[in-house]
């Protein structure tokens, strides 16, 4: 598939694109660490030219594991990556890394367009053995697929697969496996060659399912996707539970979550706020992953505040580069940025100001890219997109007008507006900032604490 987003937009309507996982835990002997009971895996659609931002968005964010997609059938029993048709082991110099630094990779196959191996290697024991080649050949023992359209509704493949993947298992149980899944605003769809069927499928296989990761993306139906994210997953959990004869709580626990970062398909906006307000749900119900489509779907540090945001569900909330609490100062002057009077009134000016040490210069940069001084957030007023928009002191309240994201060279970057905190006309202090057209010019440039 080009992308989850045409995966989103494969599934019959009103659906959005998913796929489907299961699995058991793995060993001392896979390669790198296992995955932990919650964690933020976004995907990354691999190719020679994104294959080494895996390494940079965990540099930026703390964010150690990922999804690669995907892998589809070059011919036969024979594995390619997507988007380039590369080999298998191409990239594998860059998953070990990631493993050495700490983090992990699961590996997808399927997706909306490019399809997947029990469709043209039609053997069950060679399918079994093109499974089992993908484990050998990366160290990888987390598979994921993405199963949906035309190969959801291939039941013949569909039986050759959950026979393979269960034998898989049977010769190496630390294999997990992973579907990720088209659902509605209601949960799955059932009925024959159905998402709900697909599962159905596998469990009568014998497939050890570890995690069922739905697409709650492109619902088509003019509705906050924010919404119809969490009530997929509330019907969703109470069908798992129903499945596999488990608690509430249990299905959650065996769910993942996977929204587009950004604008859907179907025009609907996905916010870094509702990414906020997700990752709030999967954490308060107990779901194991969060991933969203993807890494480089986006400006890399807009998709850094997703990873930023999601990875909160681990734990591992490290802060951006020059995270911490002190000044911000700027670079060609020196002046401090600084609550006007120390006043913690909502749309108090912010301005630029001679350094004095005091509180309200105290800034604290958090690990979703907010700044706050005094228990407030710096907040560009009434969420202006216009240059000259001036920022003040407001409630934190996780919307896109109180997010600032570094850039290497020095800026700020508020991805809301799409502009850069500025220091208006270079005005000396005592001067209301504001936000302005990126230029890399000297008034744009601040430096962290």
């Amino acid at each position: 598939m080009r992308s989850l987003r045409a995966l989103a937009s494969a599934v019959a309507l009103p659906l959005a694109a998913g796929g489907l996982a299961l699995g058991v835990q793995p060993s001392a002997q896979a390669a790198g660490p296992a995955f932990p009971g919650s964690f933020a895996a976004p995907y990354l659609q691999l190719s020679s030219s994104t294959a080494g931002d895996m390494a940079a968005d965990m540099s930026a964010t703390g964010l150690k594991d990922y999804t690669l997609a995907f892998l589809i059938p070059q011919s036969g029993c024979t594995p390619m990556w997507e988007a380039g048709n590369y080999a298998l082991n191409t990239f594998n110099s860059q998953i070990s890394s990631l493993q050495s630094s700490g983090g992990q990779v699961m590996i997808s196959s399927g997706g909306a367009s490019g399809g997947e191996l029990a469709q043209t290697c039609t053997d069950v024991t060679s399918l079994t053995n093109a499974y089992a080649n993908i484990v050998n050949s990366t160290g990888v023992t987390r598979l994921d697929f993405d199963i949906e359209g035309s190969t959801l509704s291939d039941t013949a493949a569909t039986s050759r697969r959950d026979q393979a993947l269960a034998a898989l298992q049977r010769q190496n149980p630390n294999v997990q496996v992973d579907f990720t899944l088209g659902v509605s605003a209601s949960g799955l769809p059932t009925g024959n060659a159905s998402q709900y069927a697909l599962l159905q499928d596998a469990q009568s296989a014998g497939v050890n399912v570890s995690l069922v990761n739905i697409m709650t993306m492109d619902y088509y139906d003019n509705k906050p996707v924010l919404g119809d994210a969490e009530s997929s997953a509330q019907g969703t959990a109470s069908q798992l539970a129903g499945l596999y004869g488990i608690s509430t709580a249990a299905a959650y626990a065996k769910m993942g979550l996977t929204p587009i970062a950004g604008t859907n398909d179907d025009g609907m906006v996905f916010s870094q706020s509702d990414a906020q307000s997700l990752e709030s749900f999967a954490a308060s119900n107990g779901i194991s992953e969060l991933a969203f489509w993807e890494v480089d779907g986006y400006d890399k540090p807009v998709g850094y505040a997703y990873s930023r945001i999601f990875n909160q569900l681990t734990g591992n909330t490290t802060p951006p580069p020059g995270g911490g609490t002190g000044q911000v100062t700027l670079a060609y002057n020196g002046l401090c940025l600084d609550d006007r009077s120390a006043s913690t009134a909502n749309f108090n000016p912010v301005q630029i100001y001679t350094c004095n040490g005091t509180s309200a210069q105290q800034w604290t940069v958090t690990s979703s890219n907010q700044l706050t001084v005094l228990g407030k957030c710096l907040d560009v007023n009434a969420a202006g997109t216009a240059n000259g928009t001036t920022v003040d002191l407001y409630d934190c309240n996780g919307t896109g007008a109180q997010t600032w994201v570094p850039q290497s060279n020095g800026e700020l970057l508020n991805p809301n507006s799409g502009k850069c905190l500025d220091d208006t006309g270079w005005g000396g202090s005592g001067t209301q900032a504001q936000i302005w057209t990126c230029a890399d010019s000297t008034n744009q440039q601040w430096k962290l604490p």
